[in-house]
């Protein structure tokens, strides 16, 4: 069967273009259902536009507060034109009669290519009619026995994560029945940068610490992205920090945070997630900012981590200890940016709120999404070689018990074998607009020393600095002369370029 071939226009997904390829070609000749979830603004009904034209398929999408007859004739007219047949015909079906047919015109293709009927946002339609996973249940089992529909490929989705994680759990219609799971996720920070097109490393990097990396965002701004990080000035105000512009964070939290069915009216999850982003990174500080006992928080914050709101870490070095983050950028920049200032930004005077805000901003967003970017970049960017066979990359503190302090490291790539960790990289990574200097390279070394003394091998791990602005010449003449020492700069966290320093052998 011949390839599915990815339109030009489809940015970067291609791991995802090939599971969903993968999914709809494979020669079970019976029905087989898809699932694919992912947060508001990531991209996934562009993506999936685009496939189900790649594959002649059927797309249809589910419609917010339409109710159950106007959402089956709107289901029953998206068939009618598939089929180029009077629209007439298909009125006032069940929904049963429709998923049957729409599968049935999809998969009964000329030359046996593969076809798809995808159904867009379907927690819409579970919410006046959640019998459709069961019916699509029951449409799944009679192909498999041989009786009904013969065979298809159904997708459903949604931005409702948890709904569409719900989909496949305990004894729901689809559990035991999807054979894809696809998950988008935001675009990394270079892939980012190029759907903007920014071409500047400072002003990329600001703007993915601002939104992140949801497609979405790009068409919702009314200015031209900014061309440097000075131009952050002037395009701040004028977008997330202006009450009157789609992209304004103060609204689009809101809008985030209301966006699933869960969540809507919770005052509790609401505020933690407000703790979170203001620093409350475990259970027992969260409970202390909402005032609410640490046991009691347990089932929120886990529902909060199963929809995507926060994300759940733990500490590789340290049992128990957890490191709990918010998921979304611009709910992070929400809180810590605009909320302080918004009677500046409610008056008009945004610019100022800005210029003010922007020590908390580079301390308490920038700084921690730089570090986040340099993780990422060694996980899935970096040659494997500096990882070796570190299966975690991640953040950790060390203790120096002879100074009775903690250290944080904003890096460490290690493998836990028999109760201690086998480390590969020890790494910093500041967004100060200082070049970095020996000075760090001695403070790596000496951490370095520290997670030796607690017993876990780190004789040969690499020592990494990552800099959002260069290095000093005699640290890189350092670096390259010890041949352990792995210097990254913005550029290269983007794809730019390759690291100004790779350790020797690696």
């Amino acid at each position: 069967m011949t390839s599915v071939q990815k339109p030009q226009r489809v940015l970067a997904r291609d791991a995802e273009w090939g599971a969903l390829a993968q999914f709809v070609r494979h020669p079970d000749p019976c029905l087989r259902i898809g699932v694919v979830s992912g947060r508001r603004r990531v991209g996934k009904s562009f993506l999936l536009r685009a496939f189900v034209e790649a594959v002649d398929g059927l797309y249809v999408t589910a419609v917010a507060e339409e109710g159950v007859v106007a959402a089956r004739r709107r289901l029953a007219a998206g068939i009618a034109r598939y089929a180029g047949m009077p629209a007439e015909l298909m009125a006032d079906t069940s929904w049963e009669s429709l998923l049957a047919t729409a599968i049935e015109l999809t998969s009964a293709r000329e030359g046996g290519a593969p076809g798809v009927l995808v159904i867009d946002e379907l927690p819409y339609w579970m919410a006046h009619s959640p019998e459709v996973p069961g019916l699509l249940q029951l449409l799944y089992d009679r192909s498999q026995s041989g009786e009904g529909v013969p065979g298809g490929r159904v997708i459903v989705c949604g931005s409702a994560t948890s709904v569409m994680n719900e989909l496949l759990s305990g004894t729901k219609a689809l559990r035991g029945r999807a054979a894809l799971d696809l998950r988008l996720q935001p675009f990394e920070l270079g892939t980012t940068a190029r759907h903007w097109g920014i071409e500047d490393p400072g002003a990329a990097l600001r703007v993915h610490a601002i939104l992140g990396g949801s497609p979405g965002y790009r068409n919702l701004a009314n200015v031209p992205a900014p061309r440097s990080a000075a131009e952050l000035d002037d395009w701040v105000p004028a977008t997330v920090l202006d009450p009157r512009q789609a992209l304004f964070s103060g609204s689009e939290a809101e809008y985030l945070l209301r966006e699933d069915p869960k969540f809507t009216g919770s005052a509790l999850h609401y505020a933690i997630i407000n703790a979170v982003a203001n620093g409350a990174t475990s259970p027992a500080k969260i409970g202390g900012s909402v005032e609410r006992p640490r046991t009691s928080l347990t089932r929120p914050v886990n529902g909060l981590v199963s929809a995507g709101y926060l994300r759940y870490d733990t500490d590789p070095l340290w049992d128990r200890r957890p490191v709990i983050t918010v998921a979304d950028p611009i709910v992070r920049f929400h809180n810590l940016v605009t909320v302080p200032q918004r009677d500046l930004v409610d008056t008009g005077r945004s610019a100022e709120g800005w210029r003010r805000a922007r020590p908390a901003f580079v301390a308490g967003v920038l700084g921690p999404h730089f570090e986040l970017c340099a993780r990422e970049w060694l996980r899935g960017q970096a040659d494997p070689a500096l990882r070796r066979d570190a299966g975690t990359v991640t953040a950790t503190v060390v203790n120096d018990r002879k100074g009775q302090a903690k250290h944080e490291i904003d890096v460490i790539a290690l493998d836990r074998r028999a109760g201690r960790a086998v480390i590969s990289v020890v790494g910093e990574a500041k967004a100060t607009m200082t070049r970095r200097s020996q000075a760090d390279l001695d403070r790596l070394d000496r951490l370095k020393g520290l997670l030796g003394e607690h017993g876990h091998d780190a004789a040969s791990a690499v020592l990494a600095l990552f800099s959002m602005e260069g290095f000093q010449p005699d640290l890189v003449d350092v670096a390259r002369r010890r041949g352990d020492v792995l210097l990254v700069g913005l550029p290269s966290l983007l794809g730019w370029e390759e690291p100004l320093v790779v350790p020797r052998g690696r």
